[in-house]
């Protein structure tokens, strides 16, 4: 199957996605105790309307940040581009990740439980952006990264890579 990737942790390739990088720490930024509370129905910057305006912006979403049990949040906006890899957009379109050491993939406000959330320590994931993408089309993609072990967490939270993968069938077969 042909395939083109957008390395989302290079800057020409962030640059043709219209792409930048903001984090924010907490399950809920800015809240008190970071939003740590029994019983939360879920965080607000999961979803693709959150207001990440007065977050931190970064190009190095691999650097460790924040030791000990936390909770990091990575959002990007995307425009499709016309074209990647020289090839016309076609086909589908998949953020490719690994959040070192647990990670949640939320697609405009949605994620996908059977590929989307955490799947194991350190555990490769593949979320579809979407089935049928067209330059132009707009998308926000939040990444809940968390360090773990959550019994005795160790190291630190960062995104080890992120790609989107374009891929569509071979019309000759």
């Amino acid at each position: 199957m042909p395939r083109a990737i957008i390395d989302l942790q290079n800057s020409a390739d962030l640059k043709s996605v219209n792409g930048v990088w903001r984090f924010a720490q907490g399950l809920v930024p800015g809240e008190p105790n970071e939003g740590l509370v029994a019983r939360i129905a879920g965080s607000p910057a999961r979803l693709a309307d959150f207001d990440d305006s007065g977050w931190e912006t970064t190009d190095d979403i691999a650097e460790w940040r924040s030791d000990g049990l936390s909770f990091i949040w990575y959002r990007i906006n995307i425009t499709i581009p016309e074209t990647v890899g020289g090839q016309a957009v076609q086909g589908r379109c998949l953020i490719e990740t690994c959040i070192d050491d647990y990670g949640e993939i939320w697609i405009d406000g949605e994620c996908d439980r059977q590929a989307g959330a955490v799947q194991g320590f350190n555990v490769p994931q593949r979320v579809v952006v979407s089935s049928d993408p067209k330059p132009g089309d707009q998308h926000t993609i939040a990444l809940l990264a968390i360090n773990g072990p959550l019994a005795a967490p160790g190291g630190a939270v960062f995104v080890r890579y992120a790609t989107l993968a374009f891929e569509w069938r071979d019309p000759r077969y």
